[in-house]
């Protein structure tokens, strides 16, 4: 498995993986697919400079990516914060992927000067929040019956890690 950056190339692979997400509920709050189109504005606010994305990779197929994206963007308070995504293909997940994936990004994030990444997660999310806490993060806040998934009602957790600096 290779990890590498996110070419344009991969934006087809990276919104499959993301539906198959959307499928499966729970693992986004999405309840429709999305498309490349409509997630043009959120590629295009990623580089390798400041936000980017790594998709891992075997034989030439994307088999899952990880992001960086701001929060809360022109707030400059919270420039140090950045959002960390990940998603895995779901024939390649409980093979360490996502594990590959958080720790290059999260060692990414130190050099990019990042002081705070936070997840937003369903509160229903139960393996992200095993892996989020596998890597210290800690539950930060809890956004109470926010979110309605084909009529379950469920909250939003904010998991935080402080990065040393």
């Amino acid at each position: 498995m290779i990890i590498r950056p996110a070419t344009s190339k991969d934006y087809s692979e990276i919104v499959k993986i993301y539906n198959h997400a959307v499928d499966e509920k729970f693992a986004t709050a999405d309840t429709e697919h999305v498309s490349v189109d409509s997630r043009k504005d959120w590629f295009t606010q990623h580089s390798s400079e400041m936000y980017p994305i790594y998709v891992a990779e075997v034989t030439g197929q994307v088999i899952g990516w990880c992001s960086l994206s701001p929060h809360r963007p022109g707030r400059k308070a919270l420039s140090t914060v950045a959002e960390i995504s990940y998603y895995i293909h779901k024939d390649h997940r409980r093979k360490g992927v996502a594990n590959s994936l958080i720790t290059y990004t999260i060692d990414l994030a130190k050099s990019l000067r990042f002081k705070n990444l936070i997840s937003i997660l369903l509160d229903l999310n139960r393996p992200s929040i095993y892996i989020l806490e596998k890597f210290g993060f800690e539950k930060w806040g809890h956004l109470p019956a926010v979110a309605d998934i084909d009529g379950v009602i469920c909250g939003q957790f904010i998991y935080g890690k402080k990065l040393k600096e």
